[in-house]
């Protein structure tokens, strides 16, 4: 899945305006202005279209984690991450929302896919784990869908 789209997703899930977005940003100390972020969430085949680069989606989500919890205990942004996968990508926004297990469940139920505790936990396993299970785009838009219907309705 593009980060673009994810993007876009989370920007309609958790109602954000694009002002908003830039001042998630500065959270994880990134300077980004109105224009950047209309730019970022075009579609590929629109003009004007930027992509948005690993780099960049780890800077969003770390910013959207100060923007929603604050600030850890040392007040310290995590360094953004040189890539991601989807499986980066739901473990920060579990963090960013504070979604526990049956949260989790919930916003799964909510896009109409069943899945399994030990499925999900088996998400949040480190790769290389015997029980790890990389998240797919399927999934993953599932996710984001739930997520939508959860905070949207």
């Amino acid at each position: 899945m593009k980060n673009n789209d994810i993007l876009r997703r989370l920007r309609y899930a958790l109602n954000l305006s694009d002002a908003a977005v830039v001042e998630i940003f500065t959270y994880s100390h990134h300077a980004i202005t109105l224009v950047d972020v209309a730019e970022l969430l075009l579609k590929e085949e629109e003009p004007g279209y930027r992509p948005c680069n690993d780099v960049l989606m780890a800077k969003f989500l770390n910013g959207l984690i100060v923007f929603k919890r604050g600030p850890g205990g040392d007040g310290q942004v995590r360094p953004p991450e040189k890539s991601l996968t989807n499986n980066d990508i739901l473990k920060k926004l579990r963090v960013a929302l504070n979604l526990k297990e049956e949260d989790m469940l919930e916003v799964f139920r909510a896009a109409d896919h069943e899945i399994s505790k030990s499925e999900l936990t088996a998400l949040f396993r480190k790769d290389g784990h015997k029980h790890f299970t990389p998240c797919g785009d399927q999934l993953l838009r599932n996710f984001l869908k739930g997520l939508a219907v959860r905070l949207r309705a």
